[in-house]
């Protein structure tokens, strides 16, 4: 599919000159054409000033889409001033306007969704179908925070005569968000509403290689009504990172992304005092029962190990064959060998290319240190050639099978490639899971419930599957992702996130006695509010 045809699927919604692609803004230069991202300040896209600039290239043919600013300490203190002076006067509007802006912002997520999800399949690489998938789960959390009227009813008693203590939730001030590549879409969203709604305001700093959801998003805010400031986009690597983790009007961070980048957010920004949630990586087991139903399981594995090529921190990346299991891989290959790997907005691909050549060249590595470190490989996507896409960071499903001991079982891949391994007992299964580092999630398939109580009850992960292949929950729950793939004791979204980067308690006591009109003698002694 040529560019033009690739660009024109996006449809016209603003007259901004930050525009993703052209179909945004036909007169302005565009990613397209190698037009500049801009950054959203005060409620105005403004051209950055920057002397470092990021190329965005779509993954699937190299061409060069927009470049992004590498925000000037200036710029971001603008960015910062503008959501201090925001956070003013927003933290004191009802919690009906707030509720409202939600609720537009919806409508509006609804309406532009075909742009966002086009969008992402060109900056990010995904299938069309996969990327309205990320737009609908960062819907799904705007719409759980319209409901933050009852998520945010504080307590009131009568601790004496005459005396009340109330306790109130209020809101922190300025929230930075600091999202990754692979949802370009959810993970905005998994902040922008939550935060705003409960009277923050927030800094946003999207990826650098895929900024353009982002961006749209921001549109969408001021769309639905958000006053300017209240959501600021500023750009960057770590320079911008950093700024955030040490600016003093900064109160909360929220970091999705890798286990480096995580550790380094965690520890610089509660140095400063910060409230700091990260969610990092993973390396997530599916056990596969002698009992399951095996249609079932090898289909949703399948779907779960190589969709979105992998890049989801809730990929399964590692099967556990338990017992006679085993005699169900060269099925699993076959099945994985009719998965169509192609341009993301080509109809029929089940998978596109990986967000770059550099995170190519990574999976092609830990593919072949399984092989060289005695593993075997029964499904081989290094070399995939791509009719149309010939600079394509294609790598096609590839099924290795390894030990515990191996780079490519140790190592997060975030690509297309699934490790094998072997176990004679379900407790052989839970030991190697409960032995790995990471524990966003696991799932088992099986049709035996006393069989899924003892994984449910005795795994030592976040996030648990029955016959799920991927078991995240919706925004109602909060993610519970734990040992190594998080940092932070709250998890996004949810009902605890109000005690994140969203609210603070304040606790009143106040005495209003009748007597106190008429009374005539002050008391001197130690209040006991008896």
């Amino acid at each position: 599919m040529s560019l033009a045809a690739r660009t024109v699927r996006l449809n016209p919604i603003s007259r901004r000159t930050y525009a993703t692609v052209s179909g945004l803004n036909a007169a302005a230069r565009t990613h397209a054409t190698g037009g500049n991202t801009k950054n959203f300040i005060g409620g105005e896209f403004v051209e950055s000033k920057a002397t470092l600039w990021h190329d965005v290239v779509d993954p699937a043919t190299q061409t060069l889409l927009t470049r992004v600013p590498e925000t000037t300490s200036s710029e971001f203190e603008q960015a910062v001033d503008a959501a201090s002076q925001a956070h003013k006067t927003w933290s004191r509007q009802s919690v009906l306007s707030r509720q409202r802006f939600a609720i537009e912002l919806q409508n509006q997520i609804r309406q532009n969704a075909d742009a966002l999800a086009s969008s992402i399949v060109l900056e990010q690489g995904k299938t069309l179908a996969d990327a309205h998938g990320d737009v609908l789960r960062g819907l799904q959390v705007v719409e759980t925070a319209i409901g933050i009227t009852s998520t945010l009813i504080g307590d009131k008693i009568e601790v004496s005569k005459d005396m009340d203590t109330e306790v109130r939730k209020v809101s922190l001030g300025v929230c930075a968000s600091i999202s990754p590549f692979n949802f370009p879409a959810m993970i905005p969203l998994w902040t922008i509403p939550m935060a705003t709604v409960t009277g923050n305001t927030l800094i946003l700093k999207p990826s650098e290689r895929d900024p353009g959801a982002a961006m749209i998003i921001a549109e969408l805010c001021e769309r639905a009504g958000l006053p300017a400031g209240v959501v600021n986009v500023v750009h960057g690597t770590v320079p911008t990172v950093n700024a955030i983790c040490d600016h003093p009007a900064i109160k909360a961070i929220s970091f999705v992304g890798g286990d480096r980048a995580g550790r380094h957010i965690y520890e610089r920004g509660t140095k400063n005092s910060k409230r700091v949630q990260a969610n990092m990586g993973a390396k997530n087991h599916a056990v596969l029962m002698p009992d399951a139903n095996q249609n079932l399981a090898l289909n949703s594995i399948i779907g779960a190990a190589f969709g979105a090529a992998g890049q989801r921190c809730m990929a399964v990346s590692v099967v556990v064959l338990v017992g006679s299991a085993k005699s169900w891989l060269p099925e699993l290959v076959e099945r994985a060998k009719k998965l169509q790997v192609n341009g993301g907005f080509e109809g029929g691909a089940d998978l596109g290319p990986l967000i770059s050549s550099a995170a190519k060249r990574r999976v092609e590595g830990l593919i072949a240190s399984a092989e060289e470190e005695g593993g075997r490989i029964h499904l081989d996507g290094r070399g995939i050639s791509v009719p149309g896409y010939p600079n394509g960071n294609f790598v096609g499903p590839t099924i290795m099978e390894a030990a515990t001991t191996m780079r490519c079982y140790r190592e997060e891949i975030f690509g297309p490639a699934l490790t094998i391994i072997s176990a004679d007992t379900l407790d052989d299964a839970l030991d190697i899971i409960n032995a790995n580092p990471y524990g966003n999630g696991a799932v088992i398939f099986t049709q035996s419930g006393a069989t899924a109580r003892k994984f449910e009850t005795e795994v030592n992960v976040g996030q648990i599957g029955i016959n799920v292949p991927i078991p995240v929950p919706l925004p109602m729950f909060a993610w519970s992702g734990n040992k190594g793939s998080a940092l932070g004791d709250i998890g996004f979204y949810g009902k605890r996130i109000a005690s994140f980067t969203n609210t603070q308690c304040q606790t009143t006591t106040s005495l209003w006695r009748s007597e106190d009109a008429v009374g005539n003698r002050a008391s001197v002694n130690m209040p006991t509010l008896n």
